[in-house]
């Protein structure tokens, strides 16, 4: 039987990171299905520009059709349910140390948090809709925070492995 090498500290910090992502999406996307209204409140605002500064120049953007709204905040959760699976999944192969197959499959529901968080939120919610104008709807702060924290883990899941360090499982 071949034996394994021991997992280095990289590994270790890949696994963790990306366990702790999946963790926190998974999280998220629980709380916005049982929890439908909350969030939905929030989608709702920031697409209906309706606390923002309504400058006439901008208020044409405005979605204030309720069936948008909703179906935008539906595909919001469909999005993190399913990076929340392909970030599990990732998490799995890690543990698995199928080194290959975890940086691939991490990198995918990495960056589909960072095109939500930082395409969504930051570009789409924060400037076509002003969502930064918002005293009451704005969810830039929390959108920075999800979109550096899955950049970090990113870049720790793609440095290359070290002297004793795994870089494939076979």
């Amino acid at each position: 039987m071949p034996k394994t090498p021991p997992r280095g500290a990289l590994h270790l910090a890949a696994t963790l990171l990306t366990a702790t992502v999946a963790l926190y999406i998974t999280l998220v996307a629980f709380g916005n299905i049982t929890d439908f209204g909350t969030n939905q409140q929030f989608v709702q605002h920031v697409l209906a520009m309706d606390t923002t500064f309504k400058d006439d120049d901008l208020m044409w953007r405005a979605v204030t059709s309720k069936g948008l709204q909703d179906a935008a905040y539906i595909a919001i959760i469909v999005w993190e349910t399913v990076a929340a699976l392909v970030l599990i999944y990732g998490t799995w192969l890690w543990f698995r140390r199928d080194d290959r197959r975890a940086r691939r499959f991490s990198t995918y529901g990495l960056l589909m948090l960072m095109l939500l968080f930082g395409g969504g939120f930051i570009a789409i919610g924060g400037e076509w809709f002003s969502m930064w104008q918002s005293g009451d709807w704005n969810g830039l702060d929390a959108a920075t925070r999800v979109f550096l924290f899955s950049g970090v883990v990113l870049i720790v899941n793609h440095l290359p492995f070290g002297q004793g360090e795994r870089t494939d499982a076979g």
